[in-house]
């Protein structure tokens, strides 16, 4: 008991770790309306306004103008600070010709007396933003969508990566890392500089994000559809941020139907009971057609309602709904991997309980072994593992419902798989690799509020030490774009209402999840089971 009541403060005690950037600090109203690149020179932010042909040296503390320079040239985007001196990049080759011509320029200032003390043609047809990581510069070329490490006194590339996605316009290094706002979706995202992977995903704080900047501590915004510039914070101190919300009931129904000729002689219905969680508020009480026969809690600590029936004739048909309303939330969890913890620090009770292996997982065989060497080779780090696991099944499998759900060793080498089968191969190399994994279960609405779903969805959750079970869902993140890679770890929608958390091999659910039925028969009797959610909007 004392042991378990320990687990429980420990658990507790991740809840309110690290955060989410972008809490706005403080915002002022920008110099004019047409806001491009943003930096900061150690002391004082500079601002490029497209409209005015200007760049302005603003005080951080009250937005203030404090001296006003005319921009090199006459289509500025970007702005970078080198130490030394402020770098602007044009995209109209320096000269104001037509929307249809593009040509990358970039010009190194005196900001003294707004002087050219260098300047060079780029390669990049159409520059967004610029940042200087201390030796070379980065640039967004929303031509190619790109993502460019470059000599900025020859133009030379050195590295590419694909941009986190279409859309891109600001750009700012934090000394570690990039950081990329994207106007098209509202967003901007922390980038490695070693691989471009979205480590961080947040939503801007308005609706056209335009350059960005650094100061040390802060991040800083542009944003050109409210003309504001924001500060914002770059670490906080929650866990995770919910945001839009939707709230409904939920008509979970279950039946099972006898076509004979014989008797079914036991039926049983079992169905998962949702619980309050971080994406999702219970309200009320949970209720069912019928009084079950039991509440059942299986060795995963997931409750289940069991209904029990006796001699079910021919033609006769058993019929359960179970009613919930709830209120769910867009969810976002922002990780930072230096400050998870290690393999080391992980509980042992949920070592024990979420490191077994079961038949779906075959974490012994070779396939399964292999795999984990290719994805994960002597990586130690917890956050490592995880992510590059979660990129090596997007490089091996597609998605495809093929029926039924089969191991992960056969998912991984057939190439593709369901949810569920992603979920197995993805939980199969994450225990194999000593990083407890489970599996949560869901009830979708299906793009209308209301809807009926009897397909489902099921992704996993991972543990990282000083964070917590962190949902990660393999098959969603399937993409193309290293942003919607990113959108799925770490994140859960509204459209989702989570009933079932599991391990796998419930005594109850089996593999399932949502609920299950099991039932005997006399010979030849013919059983349908049936199971579909309809949604009811609350509003």
């Amino acid at each position: 008991m004392k042991k378990l009541v320990l687990f429980l403060m420990y658990v507790l005690s991740v809840i309110t770790l690290f955060a989410y950037p972008g809490e706005v600090i403080n915002k002022f109203k920008a110099p004019s309306k047409h806001s491009t690149g943003l930096t900061y020179d150690g002391k004082y932010l500079w601002l490029a306004d497209r409209g005015t042909d200007s760049l302005y040296k603003i005080d951080p503390t009250n937005g203030n103008i404090l001296k006003k320079l005319p921009a090199p040239a006459y289509w500025i985007t970007g702005l970078a600070w080198d130490g030394k001196y402020l770098w602007a990049v044009d995209e109209r080759g320096g000269i104001p010709q037509g929307d249809e011509f593009f040509s990358g320029h970039l010009y190194m200032i005196d900001t003294l007396n707004g002087n050219i003390l260098h300047s060079t043609s780029l390669p990049f047809s159409n520059p967004q933003d610029i940042a200087y990581d201390g030796m070379y510069m980065w640039v967004i070329d929303a031509s190619t969508n790109k993502l460019i490490k470059f000599n900025p006194f020859d133009g030379t590339s050195i590295v590419e990566y694909t941009a986190p996605a279409p859309g891109c316009t600001g750009l700012t290094y934090d000394g570690e890392n990039l950081w990329v706002a994207n106007h098209y979706r509202n967003e901007f995202y922390q980038v490695s500089l070693k691989d471009g992977n979205v480590i961080i995903l947040s939503s801007s704080p308005n609706e056209y994000p335009r350059g960005m900047a650094y100061d040390g501590k802060y991040l800083w915004l542009v944003d050109s559809q409210s003309d504001t510039i924001y500060k914002m914070n770059k670490v906080d101190d929650d866990k995770f941020i919910r945001m839009k919300s939707r709230t409904a009931k939920l008509t979970f129904t279950q039946c099972v139907m006898n076509f004979g000729p014989g008797k079914a002689n036991t039926v049983d219905i079992y169905f998962a009971i949702p619980q309050s969680m971080d994406n999702q508020e219970i309200i009320g009480e949970i209720e069912f057609s019928i009084k079950p026969t039991d509440v059942l809690t299986d060795k995963w600590g997931q409750k289940v309602a069991h209904f029990h029936f006796d001699n079910v004739n021919a033609g006769e048909k058993k019929q359960v709904e179970m009613y919930v309303t709830a209120k769910m939330y867009d969810t976002r969890y922002f990780i930072y991997p230096d400050k998870v913890g290690n393999l080391n620090e992980i509980p042992k009770e949920l070592k024990k309980m979420y490191l077994v292996d079961d038949e779906k997982y075959d974490m012994s065989n070779p396939i399964i072994q292999n795999a984990l060497k290719e994805a994960v080779g002597n990586e130690t780090n917890v956050y490592k593992i995880v992510k590059n696991i979660y990129y090596y099944l997007h490089d091996k499998l597609y998605y495809e419902r093929t029926g039924g759900w089969n191991t992960a060793p056969t998912v991984l080498e057939r190439g593709n798989g369901s949810c569920s089968e992603y979920t197995f191969v993805f939980i199969s190399m994450c225990r194999a690799a000593g990083v407890p994994a489970r599996y949560v279960g869901s009830v979708v609405e299906r793009g209308e509020a209301a809807s009926m779903d009897e397909v489902f969805h099921r992704w996993v959750e991972i543990y990282l030490p000083n964070y917590g079970w962190i949902p990660v869902d393999p098959s969603g993140g399937d993409e193309a774009l290293p942003a919607d890679k990113a959108r799925y770890f770490g994140f859960t929608g509204r459209r989702f209402l989570i009933t079932t958390t599991g391990g796998g091999n419930s005594e109850y659910l089996d593999w399932n999840y949502n609920g299950n039925t099991h039932f005997t028969t006399e010979p030849q009797t013919f059983i349908v089971t049936e199971a579909y959610g309809d949604w009811e909007p609350i509003y």
